[in-house]
């Protein structure tokens, strides 16, 4: 079966701020929405979380961030 493809839009960009957890090498990247906001979300097959509000990301979860940008 094949995969069903989706186009988002970005939430606020007007609002984007970005957070480093270097302990468990995770970046946080949101677009102006809290994060408790999200009314769906799935992990993409390179492992980025993803969460979506009415159709807009409001924020990306990347794991093993350092890695990589070939910093570790």
């Amino acid at each position: 079966m094949g995969e069903e493809l989706k186009e988002l839009r970005i939430g606020d960009l007007n609002n984007i701020w970005f957070e480093y957890d270097k302990q468990n090498d995770i970046l946080y990247i949101n677009f102006g929405y809290d994060i408790e906001d999200a009314d769906e979300s799935f992990l993409t097959e390179n492992d980025i979380a993803v969460r979506i509000k009415s159709g807009k990301v409001v924020s990306l979860t990347v794991f093993d961030f350092a890695k990589r940008v070939g910093l570790e």
